[in-house]
């Protein structure tokens, strides 16, 4: 395989896809109770963690490529943030892989993104092009993860970003094949999770599947930001079982 990722437990397969501010670190506090019951699966997609960036790629591509170097031919699938975004890709592609998807505060196609995100991602290019990646690491943790959060939580977004930032940076332009998402298409069980203090994409994103998908649940929580598996650890691990 070409992307980093660790198999632990044994049991049905869960995949864990995390989001794109963090790496497969993010789930740290949730595999050890998964692994009690499943086989737990937890890649990091290419430019996080120990996986470094290719030229063209497909993340969606990527994680299809580690179902069958695994041979799983049915798992379930969390995916957070951007990781969301990869998982209805991949079950678009293939949706006979996937039994039931967890989407924890993640964007879809045809939802676009609102003012505050696209102020926060204009000032993280600012802190960027000055060279100045723990600024932009800093800004991330500022926005991007709820009150609900301690120290340790914020301290590890930030490390995960920062790590995040020296692998792509350093890449350039890359090529990322993206599959067309069709929520019409994934029949199986969804649960779309939103966040009351995250951006107002993510909330637009969950209705947008909420009308268009077979099979929804929707939770929305008061407390959340953008993280809740690292905000409330026991909380959000509930969402997953």
């Amino acid at each position: 395989m070409t992307i980093s990722y660790d198999v632990v437990g044994d049991g049905p397969p869960i995949l864990l896809v995390h989001a794109g501010v963090a790496d497969r670190r993010m789930w740290r506090q949730q595999v050890p109770e998964l692994a009690r019951t499943h086989q737990v699966i937890t890649p990091d997609l290419r430019g996080y963690g120990e996986t470094p960036v290719a030229p063209k790629y497909s993340d969606a591509g990527d994680i299809l490529d580690l179902l069958d170097h695994l041979n799983l031919s049915q798992v379930h699938a969390v995916g957070a943030s951007y990781g969301g975004y990869v998982v209805q890709q991949a079950a678009s592609r293939r949706p006979e892989l996937f039994t039931r998807l967890v989407l924890l505060c993640a964007p879809t196609d045809n939802v676009q993104p609102d003012d505050g995100i696209r102020a926060v991602w204009a000032e993280e290019n600012n802190l960027l092009e000055a060279g100045d990646i723990e600024g932009a690491a800093a800004l991330t943790v500022q926005h991007f993860i709820g009150p609900e959060a301690d120290d340790s939580a914020r301290t590890l977004l930030h490390h995960m970003q920062k790590r995040a930032y020296e692998l792509q940076l350093p890449a350039g332009d890359v090529d990322n094949e993206e599959y067309p998402v069709t929520p019409e298409t994934l029949t199986m069980p969804v649960r779309l999770v939103t966040g009351a203090h995250d951006f107002q994409i993510f909330a637009d994103s969950a209705t947008h599947l909420q009308d268009r998908l077979p099979n929804p649940e929707r939770i929305d929580l008061p407390w959340a930001g953008h993280l809740p598996t690292l905000e409330r650890p026991t909380e959000a691990l509930q969402l997953i079982l």
